[in-house]
């Protein structure tokens, strides 16, 4: 029946009201649906048509691009890159410390490997990483680093997002966030991991409430065809000139539809994908085949999956892509707590030469200098042996168990000060002793390098301003040129 017209009536129709009150539910399965194709859920109110858009940090970092490998499981820093004679001296005995660990843990159990120093800063590196010892003049290793609990979920939880329970955005998708990306045709976040997933799955690289186009993007770097690489790059019906117009149909619908719900950050990243499948097609193809390369440089990079991925990471970062991570053991991961030796001589063989080409491959083409690259697991390992332990380990009496209160990891390029050692664990390995570097101090001194103040990267979000080390963290100033 006909009414006068009142000003409430123009806020909210009728039919508004329904739809609002009768698709919420529909919603919600929305937003599954976006989850489910990877990507996060998020009340964005950043129009994601400019969001990739290269940035300029607010400081003069030298670090415009980053690459983090990510030793999965925890190795060993008593094995790799914190040489402790005095385990072997102890090997078999009681140490005069008291060790709080996960589970139960013996004596001594003195490294395997021989260290030998390297480099005109001669820091002592483990036979394990030899190609990488070669470059140890542009690294920093950081020996005092320590986490929060002895677990590989709320670990890796904490070394990627931040904080170890709750869904925060990544490291990568908080670089994103605040540079954009240089090439609009590629994604500005890769994650690579051969495979399949590792623990806690594509959390360690999702955006959470950052816009869903910050988050990374996973490709199972196992496979070398582009078509197994990345899903769907090639369309075999239609041309090139007939997707573009179907796409601009379509993305013309989708604005119409996203211009009456503007705080839907995940029809924005859907928008956005299409747009970004679309663009790949070409850039995607070329960046990932390595066979492009000339032959002396896929042989110094050499075989196998991690070898591919390295490579690949080069290509993409000098194809102006922001962010990219490298997995390595996300399927037999450096967890040993049997057959150590063993575990940890086939991982480093694995990945030692490709690591070390890709640093000289960087330096000699002018990269390394704007390239950060990161080396690390989220926690390392027991000084003394491993004691069997029902559902943990085989019973051999010759595995670390997990160890969180020191362990070590290492930075090159990008504004990093190389050619130091900075902190110390106590004289057998077990806790960080001397300038102690959490990962919060770790998070904030990264995004120095790339230009930022971590304590005024933020977004609001439910109420308040989040930021990737919450409110911790400090720069350390000493691991910066």
């Amino acid at each position: 029946m006909p009414h006068p017209h009142r000003l409430y009536d123009s806020l909210l129709s009728r039919r508004d009201y329904l739809t609002r009150c009768g698709l919420g539910l529909g919603s919600l399965g929305l937003s599954s649906l976006l989850a489910s194709d990877g990507f996060a859920s998020g009340a964005s109110v950043v129009s994601a048509r400019s969001t990739l858009a290269p940035k300029m940090a607010p400081f003069a970092g030298k670090a415009e691009h980053v690459i983090h490998i990510f030793a999965n499981g925890g190795p060993s820093q008593v094995d790799t890159f914190d040489p402790k004679p005095i385990l072997n001296k102890m090997h078999g005995k009681t140490l005069p410390l008291e060790l709080r660990t996960e589970r139960k843990t013996g004596a001594a159990f003195g490294s395997p490997f021989q260290f030998k120093k390297y480099g005109e800063s001669g820091i002592e590196v483990s036979e394990l990483f030899s190609h990488v010892a070669e470059s140890i003049d542009d690294i920093a290793v950081i020996r005092s680093m320590h986490a929060d609990v002895p677990n590989h979920e709320p670990s890796l939880m904490l070394m990627n997002c931040g904080d170890a329970r709750l869904p925060r955005p990544c490291l990568g998708s908080w670089t994103t966030y605040g540079l954009g990306t240089e090439n609009q045709n590629l994604p500005g976040f890769v994650a690579m991991c051969p495979g399949g997933y590792p623990i806690q799955e594509s959390q360690n690289w999702q955006s959470a409430f950052l816009p869903g186009i910050y988050q990374g993007t996973y490709i199972d770097s196992q496979h070398t065809s582009i078509e197994k690489l990345i899903e769907h790059i090639r369309n075999q019906r239609t041309t090139t000139d007939q997707q573009r117009e179907q796409l601009d149909l379509m993305q013309k619908l989708n604005r119409a539809h996203a211009d009456d719900r503007r705080c839907d950050g995940d029809l924005e990243a859907r928008i956005e994908s299409f747009e970004l499948a679309y663009r790949m097609q070409m850039d995607a193809s070329d960046a990932f085949d390595i066979e492009k390369e000339p032959q002396h440089i896929r042989t110094m990079y050499g075989e196998g999956v991690q070898a591919r991925q390295m490579l690949i990471a080069r290509r993409l970062v000098e194809r102006g892509v922001r962010f990219v991570q490298l997995w390595h053991g996300a399927g037999q991961p450096w967890d040993q707590h049997d057959d150590l030796e063993a575990g940890h001589r086939r991982l480093a063989r694995e990945c030692d030469q490709p690591i070390g080409a890709l640093l000289k491959d960087l330096k000699q083409r002018g990269l390394l200098e704007k390239t950060l690259v990161i080396w690390g697991g989220e926690f390392g390992r027991t000084p003394v042996v491993e004691l069997p332990t029902p559902g943990a380990n085989q019973g051999k009496i010759n595995g670390r168990d997990h160890n969180h209160y020191g362990f070590s990891m290492w930075m090159a390029g990008g504004g990093v000060k190389g050619g130091q050692a900075y902190g110390a664990t106590d004289e057998f390995g077990f806790q960080a002793a001397e300038n102690p570097v959490h990962v919060h101090d770790l998070h904030a001194t990264i995004l120095r390098l790339l230009g930022f103040d971590h304590e005024r990267l933020t977004f609001r979000y439910a109420g308040r301003d989040f930021r990737l080390t919450d409110v911790h963290g400090k720069v350390i100033k000493e691991l910066i040129a």
